[in-house]
């Protein structure tokens, strides 16, 4: 027998040994194994060795584990058993994807933009959050001070309190009212520089009641200032 012969009968018993020892850690397949177990399904259940079929431990649903941690949000949020509470779970049964925190979170933000973007006369901010009939009411309203050559001179200190207080469907419409009090400070001067209202160096109270809306059939996320009063 030649050296490459002796080579290649050498590789080829030791192939075969590594097939059996693959095989038996590996196992052979017999057509009867059982297919993996989905643990999210309700379909699978987990048995305990030796028990038989009527001991079976069903693994939990992951919409049921969703569906507890929404219902303690919306609890949280709003007490239970209350208009609000039931007109927040109705809000969320038509638009999954609102949430209530998230809702509030982002009123703050835009109150802030909106009351210093009015005091700035910045339309372009302005126009970007409000409804068309309440952009219209702040541009007049703009433009009125800016004809009168009056300056407005505002620092935003912070808010108090934003809650929600109201929700009202309409059709596809939902209309959110915020109740907010706000911290400001506020001076309004003519043109020839006199103070005419407000004050620069006193910080004021505010309490608005502000409303916003969003069809929750469109596919535009945002919310649009449809409607603001001042609270006496």
């Amino acid at each position: 027998m030649g050296s490459n012969d002796f080579i290649t009968l050498f590789f080829l018993v030791a192939a075969v040994l590594i097939f059996f020892q693959l095989r038996s850690v590996l196992g052979r397949r017999t057509g009867n194994e059982k297919p993996p177990v989905d643990p999210f399904s309700a379909r699978d259940a987990v048995k305990a060795p030796g028990s038989d079929e009527s001991k079976v431990v069903t693994l939990p649903r992951r919409d049921g584990v969703e569906e507890d941690q929404r219902n303690f949000e919306i609890d949280s949020f709003a007490k239970p058993e209350t208009p609000l509470n039931a007109s927040v779970r109705t809000l969320i049964k038509a638009d999954p994807t609102f949430r209530p925190r998230e809702f509030v979170n982002g009123v703050r933000m835009a109150y802030e933009m909106v009351v210093m973007a009015f005091a700035d006369g910045d339309r372009k901010t302005l126009k970007g959050l409000l409804s068309k009939e309440v952009y219209e009411g702040f541009d007049m309203a703009i433009a009125e001070r800016e004809k009168r050559g009056d300056v407005v001179k505002s620092t935003f200190v912070g808010i108090d309190k934003a809650d929600l207080v109201q929700i009202v469907m309409k059709d596809s419409e939902a209309q959110l009212t915020m109740r907010i009090v706000s911290q400001l400070i506020s001076a309004t001067y003519d043109k020839a520089g006199t103070l005419i209202d407000g004050d620069q160096e006193t910080v004021s109270e505010v309490t608005d009641i502000w409303t916003f809306a969003r069809d929750i059939g469109s596919r535009d996320p945002n919310w649009k200032l449809i409607a603001t009063e001042s609270e006496q």
